[in-house]
C-alpha cells in the first residue's frame, strides 16, 4: 500500500463533509438571491403604486411619443405598460373576469395611465385594453395595458 494513501484518496466521510458544506454554501447563496429579488420587487410594486410625478404635459408627450412611433411601425395598437396584479386592489380577479368598474381596481401608475387615456385619449377615438397576460401556476400574473386606434 502507498505510504502516500490518504492524501491520494480522502476519508469518506472527510469528502460528505466537505460536500456538504458545499450544498450548504449554495443554499445559502440561493436564499440570498431569492432575498435580494423579492426584495427588488416589493421596491418596484412600492414605486408603482404610487403617483408618477409626472406632469399632465409630461405624460401627454410620453403618450404622444409612443402612439406615434408604433404608427411608423405600421402598428394599429401598442402595449404601453406591464405591471404586476398587485397594484389592483383585487390582484386583478375584476379585470380577469371583465367585470363592470374594474377600473376602480387600479392603483398608482395604472390608474394615472387609464386617468391620461379618458381625459385625452378616449375623446380622441382610442381604445384602451387591461388584461392578464401572464399566469405563472395558473393564477393571474402581470397585467398588459394596450392602446389601440385600428378597426
Amino acid at each position: 500500500m502507498p505510504a502516500n494513501l490518504d492524501t491520494l484518496i480522502p476519508n469518506a466521510n472527510q469528502i460528505r463533509k466537505e460536500a456538504a458544506l458545499k450544498e450548504a454554501e449554495k443554499a445559502e447563496e440561493y436564499a440570498r438571491m431569492a432575498a435580494a429579488a423579492e426584495a427588488e420587487k416589493r421596491a418596484l410594486v412600492e414605486r408603482l403604486s404610487k403617483p408618477s410625478g409626472k406632469t399632465e404635459e409630461e405624460k401627454i408627450q410620453l403618450a404622444a411619443t409612443i402612439i406615434q412611433r408604433a404608427v411608423r411601425n405600421g402598428m394599429t395598437e401598442v402595449q404601453v405598460y406591464r405591471f404586476p396584479n398587485t397594484l389592483c386592489t383585487d390582484k386583478g380577479r375584476a379585470i380577469n373576469q371583465q367585470e363592470p368598474g374594474w377600473e376602480k381596481t387600479l392603483t398608482g401608475i395604472p390608474k394615472e395611465i387609464f386617468q391620461l387615456w379618458t381625459d385625452y385619449l378616449k375623446p380622441r377615438g382610442y381604445r384602451i385594453s387591461y388584461q392578464i397576460i401572464d399566469f405563472p401556476g395558473g393564477m393571474p400574473g402581470d397585467i398588459g395595458v394596450t392602446i389601440s386606434w385600428g378597426d
